[in-house]
């Protein structure tokens, strides 16, 4: 996608969202009632008399991380309302943007590209979410330390077809294109197919020779199960922490040239938020340095394979570490 395309889209997508919060499910919501204490984090109920709006986009690993942030605020005293789930990227954060949320998980690659509209990508991580702090400041928002978690694109195949094509990086696949076009088969989302940090993109740096109609559209989940098969693409494009990933002994091609955006994940807050209450900052940060790709992995592998509800193993996850307690 072209960055005029992008920005028209996205200018579009904010109209949309800014005149229908209702439809994005924003003016509604339930309370958390969970019995929670502090652990190791908010002590002294830093957030008594607080009452404070999560957000999340719909997806599970979103959802988790929204569940965290609502539990924590929760254990340090805050009576906190559950708006996660929200439809769509521009909802989720044009109510942290104007108060109707209070935070909510981002990523550091979507403000970049996404609400920002830059399209030359920053390599390293924390230069990438230091351009995305400083820049946001003027739209109200607060960004707090980023995780090492990093939900950013990936190619993946299964193990017989990484071996028989000798797959380990994307510059093998670019190799695949050219010396057996048949075989260069992809199963990936329709959004990855026309954003420029997707296929558009990726084609372009490593000089893919992709026949027509070898790039498969199907829904996301779906292409995990159609990869792990095998015969309907040899390829798929699948999110770093999926645990989907690791469940199916999907391999990870490398991206050799550096060419996927960092999407490390990091609480954006409502900068009025955190002046009121900035001890929301010391109850996030050590937690948020806990949420490495690997446990991001076996968190949403919790869901999305063994069918558990995201509450209740965000819940799990911060009783087990020792953030918060139960009673």
């Amino acid at each position: 996608m072209r960055l005029v395309q992008l920005r028209t889209a996205v200018a579009g997508a904010l109209l949309l969202a800014t005149a229908g919060l209702s439809g994005c499910g924003l003016t509604s919501g339930s309370p958390l009632a969970d019995s929670v204490q502090p652990g190791t984090i908010g002590k002294g109920r830093p957030l008594n008399g607080a009452q404070l709006t999560v957000t999340s986009k719909e997806f599970t690993e979103q959802i988790i991380l929204g569940q965290i942030m609502g539990l924590v605020f929760k254990a340090a005293g805050a009576e906190v309302l559950d708006r996660t789930n929200i439809q769509g990227s521009i909802g989720a954060r044009e109510a942290v943007k104007s108060g109707a949320a209070d935070g909510m998980y981002e990523y550091t690659g979507t403000a970049w590209i996404t609400y920002l509209g830059h399209t030359k990508r920053v390599v390293d991580p924390y230069e990438q979410w230091k351009a995305v702090r400083e820049e946001d400041r003027r739209n109200g928002i607060t960004w707090l330390h980023a995780a090492p978690l990093n939900n950013t694109y990936a190619l993946v195949a299964n193990q017989a077809n990484a071996q028989k094509y000798r797959l380990r990086t994307l510059s093998d696949v670019a190799r695949l294109t050219k010396k057996d076009p048949g075989a260069a088969t992809i199963c990936g989302g329709s959004e990855f197919s026309l954003r420029e940090d997707g296929l558009p993109g990726v084609a372009k740096t490593y000089g893919f020779a992709l026949r027509r109609g070898n790039f498969k559209k199907m829904d996301d989940g779906v292409v995990y199960t159609q990869v792990a098969e095998g015969t309907a693409c040899a390829l798929g494009v699948a999110a770093t922490t999926d645990g989907r990933i690791p469940e199916l002994k999907l391999k990870v091609l490398e991206d050799d040239r550096h060419f996927f955006p960092n999407y490390n994940a990091a609480p954006e807050m409502n900068s009025a938020t955190m002046r009121k209450y900035p001890a929301i900052a010391d109850l996030l940060t050590p937690i948020t340095k806990r949420l490495t790709g690997a446990e991001a992995q076996r968190l949403n592998a919790r869901v999305d394979v063994d069918g558990e509800d995201p509450h209740e193993v965000a819940k799990d996850w911060l009783v087990r570490e020792g953030f918060i307690r139960e009673g």
